[in-house]
């Protein structure tokens, strides 16, 4: 299963990278290309739970990785809740 990472700008300008074990992300994401905090979040949501679902229908178990990366989002996405600035920007996918 093709495996892929994007990178992201958070609101407050720091980035990270991401994980995903399922170019799905390619549907949900462009680069160079900003979402609203919570559109970003529902994004993320569909296409890791899809990837995770992908792993388990190959391999009888769900991606942890993808669930994990799932869990950081949303964490990492619930402190700027009260921010003013509230986009997150996908840089680039890293193939």
């Amino acid at each position: 299963m093709p495996e892929i990472r994007f990178q992201i700008e958070w609101p407050d300008g720091s980035q990270a990278v991401c994980y995903s074990p399922s170019l799905i992300v390619k549907d949900y994401f462009t680069p160079d290309q900003s979402y609203a905090l919570s559109d970003f979040v529902a994004r993320s949501q569909a296409a890791l739970t899809i990837a995770s679902d992908r792993v388990k229908a190959k391999y009888g178990f769900p991606c942890g990785l993808a669930l994990g990366q799932l869990q950081e989002i949303e964490a990492t996405a619930a402190q700027y809740e009260g921010s003013l600035q509230r986009t997150v920007k996908v840089i680039r996918f890293i193939e």
